[in-house]
């Protein structure tokens, strides 16, 4: 058995041993360890206190003064497996055009799903491969990834089909999300039912048989999945063995969310557009709120309530929503400097939010998302800095000397 000990951590940030959603005022509450040491052996976590009670001769490590040791983020909303990408729809945000009117003349989801089908597999799997080892090295240990740009039986098996093969080839912890109802395909933009139909018929009982997914998605918005539609496809999805996570909220509320909750979906993603209402229901919804920050950034979209729905009691949860369209960046290191400067949240609630409940949101929580005794050493082990705030607080710096994953660092 491998066994690694590092001492004299300045911080050891986030150290709580239970497992389930931080909500309301617990949200800022971020157990830690002050000159601490840890002991990982082999990919686990076997051991950590302070210094005072450290019994061995000395240490495998002791790192640099100031370093703070912390979860890597668990980014629980990506599409990160796409082909190309849309820099000229980003010129087209310049000049005035919002996301609602680029879609409509075939920009948007249809234009990756477009560029998507007509890319081979092996090529798709190669630049999701490259954006993984990106992220990683910014921190992220685990990440749930959807598919959607494929909009047919062929491409969204073929997405599906890549991310099962990072599953296996990353050491990276991942989670696959059916979203094949992400938008509708031209040929079927006025007959839904048929499309909704080819998901339920022709997609589900083959993601089934193969075991391509763990979660279904769909994108409830004005113009794309109404919130019954939505309802049709996850009621089949259960039947496959799929929760769902949904989209719900981004640009209007049409009765996503309380559709969602029926639903009993593991998490209602984006939130941008709520009312007073919604954010009261999200107060009492058991899974996770889960805020896109830098989408909102990139849209130039007012960004989302989140001390209003921290005071209701909501499982705020924060992710990237890494995709080529509206957050073409999977840094989550960024997301947290967002979530502080234009969120208003504490340092210690982005943390959480992006730790131990991006990890609830993906169901992985037992493993991931803090650091405790029997959990992966999925460790972010910091540069010297002067305290915690430190770390949103310089968002244009890379504050991350070293990354370790299933005790290995990479």
């Amino acid at each position: 058995m491998a066994t690694q000990i590092f001492t004299n951590i300045s911080l050891l940030a986030n150290t709580q041993g239970h497992s389930g959603f931080v909500r309301g005022d617990k949200l800022a509450s971020l157990t830690s360890i002050k000159d601490a040491y840890i002991i990982i052996e082999d990919e686990t976590i076997a051991e950590m206190d302070v210094m005072e009670n450290f019994r061995f001769s000395k240490g495998n490590f002791s790192v640099p003064e100031n370093t703070i040791v912390m979860p890597c983020w668990c980014d629980s909303h990506t599409h990160i497996v796409f082909a190309g990408s849309r820099e000229e729809e980003f010129i087209d945000k310049i000049k005035g055009l919002s996301y609602a009117e680029i879609a409509a003349k075939g920009g948007g989801i249809l234009n990756s799903a477009k560029i998507l089908n007509a890319t081979p597999e092996d090529e798709l799997f190669n630049a999701a491969w490259k954006r993984l080892e990106e992220v990683s090295k910014l921190g992220t240990g685990a990440i749930e990834i959807k598919s959607g740009y494929g909009l047919s039986v062929e491409g969204e098996l073929k997405m599906l089909r890549v991310i099962k093969k990072l599953k296996e080839k990353s050491r990276l912890k991942i989670k696959s999300t059916f979203l094949g109802a992400h938008t509708f395909p031209l040929e079927y933009k006025e007959n839904h039912a048929k499309y909704i139909d080819l998901i339920i018929h022709e997609m589900l009982p083959v993601i089934e048989r193969e075991e391509l997914a763990d979660y279904i998605d769909v994108f409830c918005e004005k113009g794309f999945f109404s919130a019954e539609e939505m309802k049709i496809i996850c009621e089949a999805g259960k039947n496959h063995a799929l929760k769902p996570k949904l989209h719900v909220n981004q640009l209007n509320s049409i009765g996503g969310i309380q559709t969602g909750i029926s639903l009993d979906a593991l998490s209602l993603d984006h939130l941008e557009t709520l009312t007073e209402n919604e954010m009261e229901l999200l107060g009492k919804y058991k899974g996770a709120s889960t805020l896109l920050p830098s989408a909102a950034f990139f849209l130039r979209m007012p960004l989302q309530p989140a001390r209003t729905l921290i005071n209701a009691g909501a499982a705020v949860t924060l992710a990237s929503d890494y995709n080529p369209g509206s957050s073409p960046s999977g840094n989550m290191n960024f997301i947290i400097s967002l979530a502080c400067i234009q969120m208003k949240m504490l340092p210690e609630e982005a943390i959480n939010a992006a730790t131990i409940n991006g990890a609830c949101a993906m169901e992985i929580e037992s493993d991931y998302g803090s650091i405790s005794i029997g959990k992966k050493a999925n460790l972010i082990f910091t540069k010297p800095v002067p305290s915690l705030a430190y770390l949103p607080y310089s968002f244009g710096n890379n504050l991350i000397d070293k990354v370790m994953i299933d005790g290995t660092f990479i």
